[in-house]
């Protein structure tokens, strides 16, 4: 039977644990047997888990009949993980055990230097966090989760059920898969990508290159803009302002002008009863048809769906 064990440092994220165990521990093949074995193993005996304590865990030593490692996230992500966790960690990494980390626990995964020089996602809010503290891992704050074959990494702790749900379906295939999933009550595979959650910041710090021209760009953004009205404003010419914008601020001029208009757009859809053609107007769009494919490609969803998803629930 395929053991699934779910590490547990001091300080972890308590749902971090619960997500993988009900989600591999409710699996029931079509023969009535359980799909997977599951234990929670740590460092200790117990462990702490914010205003509550985890007991009677299994030793490290257990990891070694493992195969699969589910490294749950801890409250304070930059802790020094128990040296112990990460010497463990390696070993089933040379092992070639399949290795998931939910949420921060991409941190742990970092730290061991199992990610150094691969794809990875945490929680949006830890992404640039996790990139600047190890460099060598390639963070992508987007996705939902990613898989890099022997080593998965997971978005938010929604993202983590994701991610165990998709191991089901690679272990067991769709049917059960989804009916792992109905047991949840989620659907099998979310519309979209993590960057329909991130919330981007307005501010711009007034020392920054090109200071005058952002936050202009920030308080004009629903106005028709083109090219040449940004240059003029800059006081450079079309090709210096592009030039010297990407060099600066890491990215085109327009591409910056349509990331604020959608971050409005996407304020609109969640507090307005708006049409989708309306709003497209309003943030500065020329047609529906291209809000439509700027958002989709910025978002991961149609701004229909954005919105279905966003939209506070009306009592019934």
């Amino acid at each position: 039977m395929h053991t699934v064990a779910v590490l547990a440092l001091d300080g972890v994220i308590a749902s971090d644990v619960a997500t993988p165990v009900d989600a591999f521990g409710q699996v029931t093949l079509a023969d009535g047997s359980p799909g997977y074995r599951v234990i929670v193993c740590a460092p200790e005996p117990t462990v702490s888990a914010g205003c509550f304590s985890l007991s009677d865990l299994q030793p490290l030593s257990l990891l070694q009949d493992a195969d699969t490692v589910v490294v749950a996230g801890c409250l304070d992500p930059v802790a020094e993980p128990d040296p112990r966790a990460l010497d463990a960690l390696r070993a089933a990494a040379d092992r070639g055990t399949r290795l998931v980390s939910i949420c921060v626990g991409a941190f742990v995964l970092a730290a061991a230097g199992i990610l150094d020089g691969r794809r990875a996602t945490t929680h949006w809010l830890a992404a640039d966090l996790l990139a600047q503290r190890y460099p060598a891992v390639r963070v992508d704050p987007r996705p939902l989760f990613i898989d890099e074959v022997s080593v998965l990494t997971s978005a938010g702790a929604a993202a983590g059920l994701d991610l165990c749900l998709y191991l089901i379906g690679q272990d067991h295939g769709a049917v059960v898969a989804a009916d792992a999933a109905r047991r949840a009550v989620v659907p099998l595979q979310r519309e979209g990508d993590q960057a329909q959650f991130i919330k981007q910041s307005p501010v711009v710090d007034s020392q920054a290159p090109f200071a005058a021209t952002l936050i202009w760009l920030r308080d004009n953004h629903r106005r028709p803009l083109s090219l040449s009205d940004i240059a003029r404003q800059a006081g450079v010419s079309v090709r210096t302002l592009n030039r010297r914008f990407a060099e600066q601020v890491g990215d085109t001029p327009i591409n910056h002008l349509r990331s604020l208009r959608i971050r409005t757009a996407k304020e609109l859809l969640e507090g307005s009863d708006l049409p989708v053609e309306r709003i497209a107007r309003e943030v500065g769009f020329e047609s529906p048809t291209s809000f439509r494919e700027a958002f989709r490609e910025l978002v991961g969803v149609p701004p229909v769906s954005y919105r279905r998803t966003f939209r506070p629930a009306r009592a019934v």
